[in-house]
């Protein structure tokens, strides 16, 4: 081989060696690109593998079974800081009778994570598994939350809390109930947290839960939308990204799969899996921040939840979750390649990487 030939082989080799490197790396780097002005995750329990997420929400040792607390918190997150995983957290209201201990709550704040949800569901009575907090309390609590993790890591965001799941429709006048809780909150925070105050819920962020059959039987039943237009009116902003974004994370976004009008595994797995997908495009269309919930899927008293993504011991599940894996299949478009999956877990990490669904996803996740 002559010289000639040997720096033609080395360019060629250069090019192929570079242009295989693109094709391996486009999703990724597109994933980066699309992920860095969205906060999108899902929930964990702090040992689950979840490839793809770049947010993880973990739950604080004042909810349920967790046992994230002091140098276990703060060497979970770290971890995950480590492989460039950003982690939300979320704080339970403990006992009334400690709500207001700073103990525990700076405790939670030297954990380090990157937002934080101070409290959960706390406008609803439903013991043992959630503690209503009355607007008052929860005002004086919300401010020690909030000031807690400020004083560790300054003007990340920090929620109100979370707004148990409704159906627009049905459900108006307990959606109205929550916007009296926090008009009442207001009125504590400028009573009796900071008498004389113009301290406005309308100028903070909160959570929102919503569990419904979005996306089916037809792409008509999309009751994170109606929620979406119902509190942009609340908060007085538009429903555009920039308005309601600022204001608003869906901090549960679940599908249902009992008392929802839904009968047989047919049902519930077909409408499980348009669920996720239609959660996901109406949150990234208004710019939504967004958390999948579940990511396992779990027992609660005695019954099965099947809301993950994994099943309950973290294995991958198929798109139809009634079905064999790779009975059915999606090829997505992510930037200049295409993507076939046939995992949930893999599904939601390209929706969050902005890759686009083949246009007949309905039929092929129905048939």
């Amino acid at each position: 081989m002559n010289l000639l030939q040997r720096k033609v082989f080395t360019l060629f080799t250069i090019v192929l060696l570079c242009s295989v490197w693109l094709t391996t790396h486009s999703y990724e780097a597109a994933a980066s690109s699309f992920l860095s002005t969205h906060t999108l995750g899902i929930q964990s329990d702090a040992q689950t593998s979840y490839p793809g997420m770049r947010w993880l929400r973990l739950a604080y040792a004042t909810c349920g079974n967790s046992k994230l607390s002091g140098s276990v918190l703060q060497g979970a997150i770290r971890a995950y800081h480590l492989r460039g995983i950003q982690i939300f957290l979320d704080i339970c209201q403990p006992k009334l009778n400690v709500i207001l201990n700073p103990s525990y709550l700076q405790d939670a704040a030297a954990g380090g994570a990157d937002a934080v949800q101070c409290g959960n569901e706390q406008m609803k009575y439903h013991p043992p598994d959630t503690l209503y907090v009355p607007p008052d309390l929860y005002a004086r609590f919300y401010d020690l939350c909030q000031r807690s993790i400020h004083a560790v890591r300054a003007n990340i965001p920090v929620l109100m809390g979370s707004l148990d799941p409704h159906v627009v429709g049905p459900d108006n006048a307990l959606l109205a109930q929550q916007v009296a809780y926090l008009n009442s909150m207001q009125t504590a925070m400028n009573t009796i947290v900071y008498p004389g105050g113009h301290w406005s819920w309308r100028a903070n962020v909160i959570g929102l839960i919503d569990t419904w059959h979005n996306g089916y039987p037809s792409s008509s039943s999309n009751n994170l939308y109606q929620l979406f237009l119902y509190w942009s009116q609340q908060f007085q902003v538009p429903l555009v990204v920039g308005g309601l974004s600022q204001h608003l994370w869906v901090v549960e976004g679940t599908g249902c799969f009992v008392g929802c009008g839904l009968y047989g595994t047919y049902q519930v797995s077909v409408s499980h899996i348009l669920t996720l997908i239609t959660d996901v495009l109406t949150s990234l269309n208004y710019g939504i921040s967004f958390f999948f919930f579940s990511g396992k899927d779990f027992i609660l008293h005695g019954y099965l939840w099947p809301i993950g993504v994994l099943d309950v011991n973290g294995h991958p599940k198929p798109l139809r979750q009634d079905l064999p894996m790779g009975a059915r299949k999606l090829t997505m478009t992510c930037s200049s390649i295409s993507v076939t999956t046939e995992q949930q877990e893999q599904l939601l990490a390209l929706l969050y990487s902005g890759c686009q669904l083949p246009s007949n996803y309905v039929s092929i996740l129905e048939s």
